[in-house]
């Protein structure tokens, strides 16, 4: 048996691939598992979401296509439309359904995971490869922006496969992986405006390590990025730069707005970024933990700068250059930051600690029980806090049902829609109604309807709130409508349902 052929090719194969059987093991599977598991249950779908599932289906169905994205939240500015054209794929193969573009973005999150993965053994060794991917695999976060449709939620991936590309480029002189970097920049900025901190980011890269790509290769990496970027080119071409000139005109407003202790201002949000983004995404249990941990993690990253290995310098050197220069980009920023907003530094974290869960267990038998206890104590937080243990939202489904009952009541006729909601737009609902063939009538304004064409003889009314009281509502939707009585009240999954005719007094 000792001699059997078969056992011979088994053990070269494990000696081989070992690693790479860990990975998929202890990180692919259950990082799978957290994004795909019952996704169309616990998945968002809002009114964001229904606003982009309705563009790609009017661009499947009724061949109107989009150079424009969805826009911001800041600025009246729109992102480009790749996004749209990356969920159109997955929206027909699953039959329409929306749970279809989740099913994307997941799958891109795992790629996500992937990709730290090999920074983390390439850049420094395999143990930090597998912790970093381990930890991003199981982070809660990233679950929850894994699994659920939006342009937002695949930065993560576009960033990390942009900066591995990048640190190839840079630190191992294989100047062709500049075509890569350049065709997933021209994706990241179409994705979210945050993205544009890559613009600083590169050029200082390209200055602190001293190494300009030959003249060749810089023109491969702006082609691929003009070619990934040309849709929205394309219509900004057609439309004189509307939105360059405003997002200039955004900028221009926040720097003139200016005030007085702008640096203490600025001290506080790039405090308050750098813990957050430790804290969310890794530590998970409190800011003063994080902040323990940070200071660890300088100690260590200190240290290995005055280490004889030039490897792990540089690549160290590479990761605070990306940490440093977007946590300052944020300082500049005077809005709200939520979460999804540090999209592009989301591998940061993790990469950092799985640097100084290695650096640890290469310092003797004390060294390797403090990594273990630190993997192990950082695994228990990310895990207790999954989101897996909340029972689902049934978002898709409730939307779903309720859209399916609007559909009965309206008995084929012509009619209006309103949706009474604090924090949300009518888009997932019509979205149903349209795909359905029964798109509810728009009420345009007087100047545009004088005749009154748009506005039928029933209305319809979903309302999210606890307390309803759609008659004299200045919803536009509800007032434009005109004096109207209700005909008809039913409470449908986790919202009631209105019908209203004319008034006839």
């Amino acid at each position: 048996m000792e001699n059997s052929p078969f056992l011979k090719i088994m053990i070269k194969f494990l000696r081989k691939y070992y690693l790479s059987l860990i990975f998929i093991l202890f990180v692919i599977m259950p990082a799978a598992y957290m994004r795909l598991y019952r996704i169309s249950e616990y998945l968002t779908f809002l009114g964001d979401e229904g606003r982009d599932v309705l563009v790609v289906k009017r661009m499947l169905i009724d061949g109107k296509f989009t150079l424009l994205g969805p826009i911001t939240s800041v600025g009246s500015i729109y992102m480009g439309p790749v996004y749209y054209y990356l969920m159109a794929p997955f929206l027909y193969l699953w039959n329409f359904d929306p749970t279809g573009p989740a099913v994307l973005v997941a799958l891109l999150s795992l790629a996500t995971v992937f990709f730290i993965y090999r920074i983390g053994r390439e850049f420094f060794s395999p143990l930090t490869g597998l912790a970093a991917s381990f930890l991003y695999a199981i982070s809660p976060l990233t679950v929850i922006y894994g699994r659920s449709s939006w342009n937002p939620n695949i930065v993560p991936f576009f960033a990390t496969l942009y900066m591995y590309c990048l640190m190839k480029a840079v630190l191992n002189k294989e100047y062709r992986w500049l075509t890569g970097s350049g065709l997933a920049l021209g994706i990241l900025i179409q994705l979210h405006y945050v993205a544009f901190m890559f613009f600083i980011i590169t050029p200082f890269v390209f200055l602190v390590f001293k190494r300009l790509p030959p003249w060749r290769y810089l023109i491969y990496f702006i082609i691929s990025f003009f070619i990934a970027w040309s849709p929205f080119i394309l219509f900004e071409l057609r439309h004189s730069f509307i939105n360059t000139q405003g997002a200039w005109r955004f900028f221009w407003q926040q720097s003139k707005e200016a005030k007085p202790g702008g640096i203490v201002r600025i001290y506080a949000t790039i405090n308050d970024v750098t813990v957050r983004l430790f804290w969310r995404l890794v530590i998970i249990r409190s800011a003063e933990l994080t902040k323990i941990f940070l200071v660890i993690l300088t100690v260590v990253a200190a240290y290995t700068f005055k280490s004889k290995s030039v490897k792990y310098r540089a690549a160290l050197k590479f990761l605070l250059i990306w940490l440093l220069t977007g946590i300052f980009s944020f300082g500049l920023y005077r809005g709200v930051i939520y979460d999804y907003y540090l999209g592009s530094l989301f591998a940061l974290p993790f990469l950092f600690s799985g640097f100084l869960i290695s650096s640890f267990f290469r310092s003797g038998i004390t060294g390797r029980l403090s990594a273990l206890s630190l993997l192990a104590i950082l695994s228990y937080f990310n895990i207790m806090g999954t989101p897996l243990r909340l029972e689902p939202n049934n978002m898709l489904k409730n939307t779903r049902e309720i859209s399916a009952f609007v559909f009965e009541k309206t008995a084929g006729k012509p009619y209006n829609f309103a949706l009474i909601a604090g924090r949300n737009s009518d888009h997932a609902y019509r979205y149903f109604l349209e795909l359905w063939g029964s798109p509810p009538n728009i009420i345009e304004n007087p100047q545009v309807d004088p005749k009154r064409n748009t506005v039928t003889q029933q209305l319809l009314i979903v309302c999210e709130e606890k307390i309803c009281q759609p008659l004299g509502h200045p919803l536009w939707e509800i007032a434009g409508f005109g004096q109207a009585e209700i005909t008809g009240e039913w409470q449908v999954s986790t919202a009631k349902v209105f019908r209203l005719i004319h008034y006839d007094g």
